[in-house]
């Protein structure tokens, strides 16, 4: 896999930015980083995610983990009882469990 360095400035920071001399765009991966470099500037990397930059961390050269934007979740849909659920499910018929205990004692002879 052929790596390409990168050296770009990110600002992070309204007085200036932060240079991220350890990151390397990598072919069908993208940007990637380092773990100990990632640790050592994991300020600069949120905020390049923060603006939806994904970056790949590596460990001794494989991927193993993406740092990616938060995306806006689907609303979760309110659970509101069980009641409206059981209306809809279909009527089993039959006898009662108590008709098929004395069904099957009476059988035995009990």
């Amino acid at each position: 896999m052929k790596t390409k360095a990168v050296k770009t400035l990110y600002p992070a920071h309204k007085s200036g930015g932060l240079e991220l001399k350890e990151a390397v765009t990598m072919p069908g991966i993208g940007m990637t980083i380092p773990v100990r470099a990632a640790k050592a500037k994991l300020s600069a990397l949120l905020e390049l995610v923060a603006r939806g930059q994904e970056v790949t961390i590596t460990s001794d050269g494989q991927p193993k983990a993406v740092l990616s934007p938060v995306s806006k979740a689907k609303p979760r849909k309110v659970f509101t009882g069980m009641g409206e659920f059981l209306s809809r499910q279909p009527i089993h018929a039959g006898p009662l469990a108590e008709e098929i205990i004395r069904e099957d004692r009476d059988s035995r002879g009990w």
